[in-house]
Parts: structure tokens; sequence; C-alpha cells
């Protein structure tokens, strides 16, 4: 993984491994809230950093082992449990605990907000067994190993995964080769037909490559192409993949259609990401990204131009999905609202450059003007 390619073991950094088996250090009360938690793990106000605190930094495991009940997939697919938590507790470890951004409570949240779209009444009755283990499969690992850093730092610091992957899709890629190493590595699809557990680590790729930001135009025009025409047959399981896919695209940019509270809190997660690797940037003497200089790019301007041009775009096209459904109205509505805080808080920077740039426009002309007054007054006098 990156990790070890960079050296920085767990055991050199003197991290303890969350697995599933250090959840007998917490105590009934936590549990028990952590219980009471997953019982409305469908609502769209779900608090996950809550959810992350009350299991101990065990939020990813125990989110897909109950999801995984709910559906009963364990049965349906005749799944090792043993393997299963095996195969979870090595995703949740291969996210990096000090990326603000991109770690496990990152993948959880994303696993969360694509349960509540599976649910969508559009699409619950539409989806297979097979449908939703990938969904929830993708969902979880869709970000695993992340280094916390974006494509362009790989490419122009010459990192090994920018040569493997040829530059395209270099992230994403690299979750999803990771997804099957650990998959294999745990031996969770091992008694399934050879084509069957290949088929559903294709499909898994197909699903987290569409994550990648930079094709974010390829799938909303063919998704807007889609409604416009009126042609989603959700029986053919081409079509229900495009769907998941588009879902998970949602999921992964949802923060902004979260209550303020805890959108508030994923924004200032992700730039101060962002901040991080410019600050890795000034110290090598590199070019300093797009929204990665913390001294010219606020928190509000990244977020307004995020919600703008990715969010909004892709949400719109969802409503449409949906009919719209009640959650549909719900997320659009928290959009709105959290792109007006945003503005709010950015207005200040804003009404400072307009009076700035006014100011030295009019310049000549108010010197002008004050010097035709001065003459004036001296007349008169």
């Amino acid at each position: 993984s990156f990790q070890r390619y960079c050296h920085a073991s767990r055991l050199l950094r003197g991290l303890v491994p969350h697995t599933p088996g250090s959840l007998h250090l917490l105590d009934d009360d936590y549990l028990g809230q952590a219980a009471h938690m997953l019982s409305k793990v469908g609502t769209w106000n779900f608090d996950i950093f809550l959810f992350d605190r009350l299991t101990n930094g065990n939020s990813l495991v125990m989110l897909m082992c109950h999801l995984f009940n709910v559906y009963d997939l364990v049965h349906h697919f005749q799944l090792d449990i043993v393997k299963l938590h095996r195969f979870l507790g090595m995703v949740q470890e291969d996210y990096h605990s000090q990326n603000p951004y991109h770690n496990a409570v990152h993948a959880a949240d994303v696993t969360q907000a694509m349960y509540c779209y599976l649910q969508e009444p559009k699409l619950a009755e539409q989806l297979s067994p097979l449908d939703v283990f990938l969904g929830l499969m993708a969902a979880a690992a869709h970000d695993v190993d992340h280094p916390g850093v974006n494509q362009p730092f790989l490419i122009k610091t010459q990192h090994h995964l920018a040569s493997l992957y040829q530059n395209t899709s270099v992230l994403e890629s690299h979750h999803w080769r990771s997804t099957v190493g650990m998959l294999r590595e745990s031996g969770l699809l091992s008694h399934l037909p050879a084509d069957m557990s290949g088929d559903i680590e294709a499909q898994l790729g197909s699903l987290i490559l569409a994550t990648d930001i930079s094709r974010q135009n390829e799938f909303l025009s063919t998704f807007r192409e889609h409604l416009d025409n009126q042609d989603l047959d959700l029986q053919l399981a081409s079509h229900r993949h495009f769907i998941l896919q588009i879902a998970l695209k949602c999921a992964d940019v949802c923060n902004p259609c979260r209550v303020w509270e805890l959108s508030r809190q994923w924004s200032e997660r992700v730039c101060e990401e962002f901040y991080r690797q410019g600050d890795l940037e000034r110290e090598y003497d590199l070019e300093i990204s797009p929204l990665c200089n913390q001294q010219a790019d606020t928190v509000p301007v990244i977020q307004i131009g995020f919600i703008s041009y990715i969010v909004e775009p892709l949400f719109v096209e969802w409503h449409r999905f949906t009919d719209p459904s009640p959650l549909s109205l719900t997320m659009m509505g928290h959009i709105h609202k959290n792109k007006a805080f945003h503005l709010t808080c950015s207005k200040p920077f804003s009404y400072c450059d307009l009076i700035f740039n006014i100011t030295n426009f009019c310049q000549p002309q108010i010197n002008f003007c004050y010097s035709v007054f001065q003459q004036i007054q001296s007349s008169q006098d």
C-alpha cells in the first residue's frame, strides 16, 4: 500500500490498529448508544462523527456489518463472517487516519449516504442483492489508502502510482486495485465461482473509477441525456449499474447536502487537507496547486465553487431522477442553505475586494472632482 511504500509503518507511528476484536474495550453505554444510532442509520441527519466516537474509530466496520445484516447479504452470498470481518478490518485500517478528510470516517459517511440512496423508492424495488452488495462495497472502499494529496501532485512528483497508471485516474485505480488485493487476501469471495468473483471485482472497479472528478461532465451529460429521453430502464442490469455509479458519485460529494453542523466540519476538513498539500508543495519548491494556498484560498470561496460547479449540477439531475423524493427535496434545501452560509462568510472579503477595485478604478475621477471642487470653493472665497 501507499503507507508501506512510504515506510510509514503503523507500528513505527505508534498507532494501535482498530480491529473488530478491539470492540470489547468499549463499555456497554457506548455500545448501546452506537446501536441506537444504527437503528436510525437511514435518516439523513445521521451524525457519522458521533458514531465514530461511540465505536472507538470502528465506524466503517460496524456500519458495514449492520448494513450487510439489514440486507441479509451474508446469507445470500454464503459469506464467511470471519473473512468478512477480516476484509472490513483491512479496509478500515488501510485508510490513513492522519488525513483530515480522506479517512475511514469519510468512507463510513459515503457508505451511509449510499444506503440512503439505495432506499430511494425509485431504486429500491429494482435492485438485486448483487447491486446492493456492489454499491455498499464500492462506497466503503472507494478511497482506500488515499495518500492525502491529489493526482496532479503525484504526477508532478513522479510518484510510482502515476507511472503505474499512466497518469490516468491514478488514485481511483489504486483504490480499486487495493480493494481487489484485500478481497483476495481475505478470501472473502474465494468460495464463489471464478467467473462470478472476477465479475464482482470488475464491477467494483467500474464503480470506484466513476468517482474520478475529472470524468464529472462525462457522467453528468449521459445522466442528463437519459433523463431527457426518459429511456432509463432499471430492469436492465447495465442501467442499474449506471445509476449505482451516479449514486456513488452523489454520495462521494454529498457533504454540502448535509445539515450545516455536519457540512461545515467536512468543509473545514477537506480544505485542511488541501492546505497541507500546499504546504508540501511550498516546502519542495513546487508550484502550489489550485485551492491549496491557505493565504489565498479561503474555505467559503472553495466551497462556493465546489457547490456551484460540482454538487449542484449533479444533484439537480438526481433530483429529477427521484421524481423528486422527500430525501432529494431535503438535500436540495441544505445545498441552498449551506451555499448561502458560505456566501455570507465570504462577503467581508468580497466587499473589501470590490471597494478596493472600485476605488482604484475611480481614483483619477475622484481626484479630478476633488480638484474642481477646490477651485470652485476658492473662487467663491
